[in-house]
């Protein structure tokens, strides 16, 4: 019995440590967001906020920026989850947001992206 459950134990890590989130590569996908977003301290915004410091900020509080009406008031605090629903489905999150972006499809990626925005400190 003990056997089985140190097996069952070490196969969990595996299985959680090969989906763990990886900011570098996070980095890299990101690009494709570069083409609207900043992540520069202190950098202006582009076409969308400037991202820098995101994670645990509120939503809708990049200062300069102008937010639509549903994210100012959707309440949200850039959580790792809530940062994962919306670049996985912005307008899924957020109805009647502006964001064009349709999102992440790939889990894997959208939290290397997660990773990468909570490396910005």
């Amino acid at each position: 019995m003990r056997t089985l459950f140190l097996s069952a134990a070490a196969i969990a890590l595996l299985v959680s440590s090969a989906h763990a989130a990886d900011a570098g590569n996070g980095k890299t996908i990101f690009a494709r967001c570069a083409i609207c977003h900043t992540v520069k301290k202190g950098g202006p915004n582009g076409l969308g906020p400037n991202l820098f410091g995101v994670a645990g900020r509120k939503s809708a509080s990049a200062p300069g920026f102008m937010y639509s009406g549903a994210l100012k008031n959707s309440g949200i605090t850039w959580t790792n989850d809530k940062l994962k629903s919306w670049i996985t489905a912005p307008a899924r999150l957020v109805p009647g947001t502006k964001m064009a972006f349709g999102g992440i499809s790939n889990p894997k990626q959208a939290d290397d992206v997660v990773a990468y925005l909570g490396s910005l400190k």
